[in-house]
């Protein structure tokens, strides 16, 4: 593989592309979780919105989108969602080489940790992300729920 991360700009048009990368790399969580994953709710254009509102990464292999992640700015922490990695490019370091970049950014706006939130039932995904220095600081439930839902990871950045 030859990816590119690069950011999301002005210029970019492939929403459409953008959209199933993150609708096929979440479907194997939808047998696994409950409530259902907010990128079923996402559509061209609130992925519009998002990469106005946000800072967008995304991962190319030869032109190919196989991955992207959002940033948001908050007053304490870059708060990374949707990582996504297309499932015939996972293992190749794609979302590592995010979080580095996520990183820099947040070292960049002065935030001093990086922020994400991931379902209490994706424990794989717990176990990757402390192998990337992350760890639990809470545990929390969606609106109308009475058990945990998901759990929040924080970095700090030294």
């Amino acid at each position: 593989m030859n990816v590119a991360i690069g950011r999301i700009d002005e210029k970019f048009t492939r929403y459409e592309e953008l959209l199933a990368l993150i609708m096929g790399s979440f479907a194997y969580m939808d047998p696994l979780i409950d409530p259902p994953s907010s990128a079923h709710r996402l559509t061209v254009d609130s992925l519009r919105d998002k990469v106005r509102d946000e800072i967008g990464l995304i991962a190319e292999d030869d032109g190919r989108l196989v991955g992207c992640a959002f940033l948001r700015p908050e007053p304490d922490f870059l708060y990374v969602g949707k990582l996504a990695v297309s499932p015939e490019a996972q293992g190749a370091g794609i979302g590592s080489r995010f979080l580095t970049e996520a990183e820099a950014i947040a070292r960049e706006l002065g935030k001093p940790a990086l922020r994400l939130e991931t379902r209490i039932e994706l424990t794989g995904n717990h176990k990757r992300f402390g192998a990337w220095g992350f760890v639990k600081t809470a545990e929390k439930s969606h609106a109308g729920y009475d058990r945990i839902t998901f759990i929040e990871m924080q970095k700090q950045l030294g």
